[in-house]
């Protein structure tokens, strides 16, 4: 009897692991390979073509995504959201962006370049534009290149499914969000994450809704670092309803705010 509940518990932990798949790999930051010339290759070069579509706009800040994992279970496209800003003391057209600690439950922000952005272990090479009306372009350049506004909105404790209205953890495109409520809040008015949160609430802000079933919870919890969901409400998880910002829910939020003065570009390695 003893033997049969320790190969039920051994089947159970392998359902578990094979069954959870919304991992954090899509802004995670972890050792270098050695197998990567292909890849940096495609990467620059898609890179490239960002630039040029940046460039060709005029712009100075935007927002930048791309396809690190296959999220199509969840009917999401792009995993991870970044800013670009042009004229950056790290170089121009730097990507400044919030990234998970190899797998770990810490986050740490960087600034890099658009190639080793799309080098970072991507599904495919695709990326989303946002372009930004020029106020607003202007106020995330002035947060963006200031060493201690672009810490305002951070916290180091990640989840990648962090609840978008609790300040106990948070995802990458989660700091990208409340960064944003920062600039395109009155002046004053937000200046910590509970503000930030507290606004994009009040203007409307719509988080993604996954199903996740207890199975799938537990999976995450269990064997990864970086998932957790003691941060949702018991009323949402036990229910299998579990919300998080996704690259589509912010630039759909950016869309509604700015109808005719926000733009949407998806430039692919491909194109011509």
């Amino acid at each position: 009897m003893i033997a049969f509940q320790v190969s039920a518990w051994r089947i159970a932990v392998a359902v578990l692991a094979v069954a959870w798949t919304l991992d954090a790999r899509a802004g995670t930051i972890c050792e270098e390979r050695s197998d990567r010339a292909t890849p940096i290759a495609q990467a620059v070069g898609l890179a490239h073509k960002v630039v040029a579509a940046l460039d060709a706009a005029g712009a100075r800040v935007a927002l930048v995504a791309r396809v690190g994992q296959d999220l199509s279970k969840y009917r999401l496209r792009f995993s991870h959201a970044a800013f670009v800003v042009r004229d950056h003391a790290e170089g121009r057209w730097s990507v400044v962006h919030s990234l998970n600690q190899c797998g770990t439950d810490r986050a740490g922000l960087y600034v890099q370049g658009l190639g080793n952005f799309f080098a970072d272990d991507v599904f495919a090479y695709e990326a989303a534009i946002l372009f930004f009306p020029d106020e607003l372009q202007a106020r995330l350049e002035k947060i963006l290149t200031s060493v201690t506004q672009i810490k305002r909105f951070h916290e180091q404790r990640y989840s990648a499914v962090a609840y978008p209205f609790n300040t106990v953890y948070q995802n990458s495109n989660q700091w990208c969000l409340e960064t944003l409520a920062g600039a395109m809040a009155p002046a004053g008015d937000v200046a910590t994450r509970v503000e930030a949160q507290s606004w994009l609430q009040r203007a409307g802000y719509q988080p993604t809704l996954l199903q996740l079933n207890a199975m799938t919870r537990l999976g995450g919890r269990l064997f990864k670092a970086n998932i957790a969901f003691d941060d949702h409400p018991g009323e949402y998880r036990w229910s299998d309803r579990i919300y998080v910002v996704s690259v589509e829910s912010v630039v759909e939020f950016l869309r509604r705010r700015y109808p005719h003065d926000s733009r949407r570009q998806i430039v692919t390695l491909n194109d011509s």
